[in-house]
């Protein structure tokens, strides 16, 4: 749709989605221009159709764990965990970032296997202390190579789900990579890790709900 769409013009379309049968999925693509609500936006998805997860429904039921839709990003994190046999059971897990996009639902599926999970973000003190004390490191605050190898703990996994551009302009990760790769056991690249894994979740959130919406 043009940028100068209407709210209105946006939710009408929303609405009629909603009401086909043959849409399964709707993703609204954030940002949206800044005349538009994106927040009224999204709630207006029916949350069945929810495959971002971020309809409030949703969200709700990530917090108690009974959950139809994952956020398609901290989802492909676990499913990576998972893949690699990577416990999280037990673990010190230390989030950077508190988007409702990314830092909050990773803290929660992390917490939901049972790992021991901290939120870090702008106003964290001793970030550095913080972070080294992790197992598992997910790095989403949206800062090019901002984890540095003095934030790492020797053999920790570092989750980097940062899509920055370097002073040269090339795309890297929050995280300085051929610093970090050091010192780590494991480590996603930029581009390359989460990204994949972000956009099959989404194509697995969009088959499930159509397995709900036509009773299969």
């Amino acid at each position: 749709m043009p940028k100068e769409t209407t709210q209105e013009e946006l939710l009408e379309l929303v609405e009629t989605l909603n009401h086909k049968k043959d849409i399964n999925g709707i993703l609204v693509q954030l940002p949206l221009p800044e005349h538009l609500d994106d927040k009224a936006v999204i709630e207006a998805i029916s949350p069945l159709k929810d495959v971002d997860a971020f309809h409030a429904v949703n969200v709700g039921k990530i917090m108690l764990g009974e959950y139809d839709f994952l956020p398609c990003t901290p989802s492909g994190v676990m499913e990576m965990l998972h893949a690699y046999n990577i416990p999280v059971s037990g673990k010190n897990c230390v989030v950077i970032g508190r988007s409702n996009i990314v830092g909050k639902p990773m803290a929660m599926l992390l917490l939901h296997e049972n790992g021991t999970v901290t939120i870090c973000h702008s106003r964290t003190q001793n970030l550095a202390e913080i972070s080294s004390s992790a197992d598992i490191l997910v790095a989403a605050v949206g800062k090019p190579k901002f984890v540095t190898a003095d934030m790492v703990k020797d053999g920790a996994v570092v989750i980097d789900v940062g899509m920055d551009r370097d002073e040269n302009g090339k795309l890297c990760g929050d995280v300085d990579f051929e610093n970090v790769k050091e010192k780590c056991s494991y480590i996603t690249p930029v581009p390359g890790g989460v990204g994949p894994m972000t956009i099959s979740t989404l194509m697995k959130n969009t088959l499930k709900a159509a397995k709900i919406q036509n009773n299969l």
